[in-house]
């Protein structure tokens, strides 16, 4: 299983989260983008206006048939559209998470000592593949990983 660490040092959770969804959708898998409640609009807002051509398909959960939603966006790890990847949003980590294939897991400068001790605390998992990323500019650069 593969947990990526994004440090957002320049863009928000709702730049980042639609270029992440959509390289899940051109996979044809499934995403739950998990956010504390306030959060899920500004997210939903960034799918609907990805592209000034289209949109990721997407809805919030409870508010639809949560099951045949590509992207659910949640305040609870609850994968009621059966998601093989979890983007968790707001910088909290949530141990359920490591049930899903590959997780997305965000922070801030103001959350980079959890991450540093979350970093630590996995490294001891067996069968954990981690990544850092962080933004220099306008792109994503790899950091450190471990395999």
């Amino acid at each position: 299983m593969r947990v990526d660490f994004y440090q957002l040092t320049r863009d928000p959770p709702a730049m980042v989260l639609p270029a992440i969804a959509q390289n899940i959708m051109n996979r044809n898998a499934r995403l739950l983008a998990v956010s504390e409640s306030d959060s899920l609009p500004i997210l939903s807002k960034s799918l609907w206006t990805y592209r000034d051509d289209s949109f990721l398909a997407h809805a919030i959960a409870g508010q639809g048939d949560d099951s045949l939603q590509p992207i659910l966006l949640s305040d609870t790890l609850n994968n009621n559209n059966s998601a093989q990847m979890v983007a968790l949003c707001d910088g909290i980590w949530r141990d359920e998470a490591l049930k899903f294939e590959r997780i997305f897991y965000m922070f801030d400068a103001h959350q980079i000592d959890d991450a540093r001790e979350l970093w630590r605390g996995l490294m001891s998992k067996d069968g954990l593949e981690l990544h850092y990323w962080k933004q220099e500019g306008r792109k994503w650069v790899e950091g450190p990983s471990k395999k």
